[in-house]
């Protein structure tokens, strides 16, 4: 089936390509996170494991495995073959799935361990899923539609688990059930992405081939673009860290808004979002000139950041509702922290002219993004433990505001400084 499906993409009109592939794309990473995210709809009240609140301890454990995952996909992914993608992405959340059946019936102590596993098969999935789309022409709409699904797939995953939970299922079997709920459409999204042509000669001419990158490459990659890595790695931390507390404990942060028994908002508050950073990075298609359209995106990055600051500012002085603080700051952190996944990369590539892949750089800020998210949950629990979470929120969205949007200024200094060195281009692997 797969390879009639393959033929006929191949050779139907340029629209229904991009339609075909961002329905795959889509579906594939929103069906991830009901294998991944539903554990954030459970509360766990009252329970603790090593003296720590239960819910934090596995939540730390999963990112842990995530991070972990993120550090060995600099190097698997970045040097991963065509051929060997999809049989790695069942395999993968097949096994998480497994992990979240084993959380369900093991003691607590060994729970952390289950969700370490899960979060460790999981953390190579978007990397998996993105290098179908990167290196074409049409890379930003692809990358637009395939980070859509992570605003709102969230939302609507711990939404059905809040449902699965009030049916009377015991909370620790809850994300196993929902995960089993999506896996028939995670694999009609699988065979969808495993069907797209790969990127044409065109794409090649305008967008730079993208191959696998040996150690030697990426070395290559850093020693050239040290000053802007270093700057979008590091903000990524705290952008990452920020939305990790948005995401992880959006039902505490609603339930202090006086949203509490209505998990319905998860998911209607997520969906202007994701229509409007899928618009804004859309129109970056219409940008030909590569360098041109990278300086375009940091500039839509640091408008995010800036955001999250005045939507803070304003919820603060009794101006924004709740509800629209909640939006505002969703807008603002997904405009900052979607490009990293798709656009902000394969753009970077295409204007500095450098063979390789755009894989390799989001798993390198990854990495170190979700280390950083483990630092500030365990540090939350040690220095103010009883501490509000909404209370939380607010400070660390000023520090996001104020620290994200000066690293944004530096990375763009930084590659204008690359642009005008001598090209650097590593030697194929």
């Amino acid at each position: 089936m797969i390879p009639r499906l393959h033929s006929r993409l191949a050779a139907s009109a340029p629209a229904v390509q991009i339609a075909a592939a961002i329905a795959a794309a889509f579906t594939t990473y929103f069906c991830m996170y009901a294998f991944r995210k539903p554990i954030g709809a459970a509360t766990f009240e009252g329970l603790r494991v090593f003296g720590i609140d239960l819910k934090i301890a596995v939540l730390s454990s999963q990112l842990l495995g995530y991070a972990t995952a993120k550090f060995l996909g600099i190097r698997v992914l970045s040097e991963m073959s065509p051929a060997r993608r999809t049989a790695t992405l069942l395999g993968v959340v097949l096994a998480a799935e497994a992990c979240l059946a084993i959380f369900a019936i093991v003691p607590a102590p060994l729970r952390l361990v289950a969700m370490f596993g899960n979060g460790l098969c999981l953390g190579g999935v978007w990397g998996l899923v993105y290098a179908y789309l990167e290196g074409r022409r049409t890379s930003e709409i692809l990358g637009a539609g395939l980070s859509a699904s992570y605003i709102v797939a969230s939302g609507v995953v711990k939404t059905v688990g809040r449902k699965i939970v009030l049916l009377g299922v015991p909370e620790v079997w809850m994300p196993a059930v929902t995960g089993l709920t999506f896996l028939p459409l995670f694999l009609v999204g699988v065979a969808g992405l495993a069907a797209l042509p790969p990127p044409s000669p065109d794409d090649e001419a305008l967008r730079t081939r993208r191959t696998p990158m040996d150690r030697r490459a990426r070395r290559a990659f850093v020693r050239r673009h040290a000053m802007p890595i270093a700057a979008l790695t590091g903000l990524y931390v705290l952008l990452t860290a920020y939305r990790d507390i948005r995401d992880n404990f959006a039902v505490e942060i609603w339930n202090a808004l006086g949203w509490a028994g209505k998990p319905q908002i998860l998911t209607v508050s997520e969906i202007p979002i994701a229509l409007a950073v899928l618009l804004v990075l859309a129109v970056l298609y219409r940008v030909e000139d590569n360098l041109r359209a990278l300086y375009w995106v940091h500039g839509i990055m640091a408008c995010g950041t800036v955001l999250i600051g005045l939507a803070t500012l304003g919820f603060d002085l009794g101006l924004v509702g709740g509800t629209a603080f909640m939006i505002l700051v969703g807008l603002g952190l997904y405009l900052a922290y979607v490009p990293y996944g798709c656009v902000l990369f394969d753009r970077m590539i295409a204007a500095t002219g450098t063979v390789g892949t755009a894989v390799f750089m989001i798993y390198v800020t990854d990495a170190a993004g979700y280390a950083g998210s483990i630092a500030l949950m365990l540090g939350k629990h040690a220095f103010g433990p009883d501490t509000p979470w909404l209370h939380f929120f607010r400070l660390i969205s000023y520090a996001t505001c104020a620290l994200c949007t000066a690293a944004f200024a530096a990375s763009a200094i930084g590659i204008s400084r690359v642009v005008r060195g001598p090209a650097v281009v590593p030697s194929e692997p």
